[in-house]
């Protein structure tokens, strides 16, 4: 799409994002969308792949084509369907107590952790990241795609959609910066692996994945008919525990 993140780097693109705080979650999407607008792009749309605001720009996308705020649209079109009942972009105050807490400072250095605040109620309800959720509720959503769309009989996508979305699109398009591992390509929405080798982790090829911020990570294995998803709140040590949550989970298989 041309875009970025503003926290990947520090070009002159990524520093007008930090300078208009395009992270705030206080701007309904219709205005990130706009204030992002105003800002150059960081690529020729369609000649490097990059983790980016991209997928932001798609949940107003969604609001704009359906009519609805996109809290309201994803609740009413997939959690509901799903039996989801813990996933928002918010935590009631009934459920805060539930709320999995990250220590203040990394005990490995002593920086502050920062994650989102659950209990905010955000303008912003982001297609690219902010819900909140519980390991429940997010193996029912990753057991809905390892069923190529559908989960206890309610059908949310065509099987082909789904192996269209979990195949590569990139081709050979470039990276850029280290977010995909040698051996993988993108799809619309996830990581595809496309080599058994290459990768510093194991892996069938077909296997595609993502994670979120704070360090929860998921992957679908087709190939093995298998999901496995990790959910901590260690935005630091993210880079440590996934590649050994991977090592483990498939050390593990016989």
């Amino acid at each position: 799409a041309g875009l970025t993140y503003e926290f990947l780097g520090d070009s002159t693109v990524q520093r007008q994002y930090a300078q208009v705080k395009i992270a705030s979650r206080e701007r309904t999407n219709a205005e990130f969308s706009q204030t992002l607008a105003a800002i150059p792009l960081q690529f020729q749309p369609g000649t490097v792949w990059a983790y980016s605001r991209a997928t932001d720009v798609l949940g107003r996308l969604v609001e704009v084509v359906s009519g609805q705020g996109l809290g309201a649209f994803l609740q009413a079109e997939i959690f509901g369907p799903l039996g989801m009942v813990d996933t928002g972009f918010a935590v009631p105050p009934d459920q805060q107590h539930r709320i999995a807490e990250p220590f203040a400072h990394d005990p490995d250095g002593g920086v502050p952790m920062k994650v989102l605040e659950p209990r905010q109620v955000p303008a912003m309800e982001g297609g690219g990241g902010g819900l909140m959720s519980t390991a429940m509720d997010y193996t029912r959503f990753l057991q809905c795609l390892r069923n190529r769309g559908e989960l206890n009989g309610v059908r949310l996508l065509g099987p082909h959609t789904v192996d269209f979305m979990t195949a590569d699109h990139l081709g050979d398009i470039p990276a850029d910066g280290t977010l995909l591992p040698p051996g993988h390509g993108f799809g619309l929405g996830f990581a595809v692996r496309t080599h058994l080798g290459l990768s510093p982790v194991p892996g069938s090829v077909g296997l595609y994945y993502w994670g979120g911020i704070a360090g929860t990570t998921f992957f679908v294995d087709p190939a093995l008919d298998m999901y496995a998803m990790l959910m901590i709140q260690a935005p630091n040590q993210r880079d440590y525990y996934r590649p050994l949550f991977r090592d483990l989970v498939y050390a593990a298989l016989v």
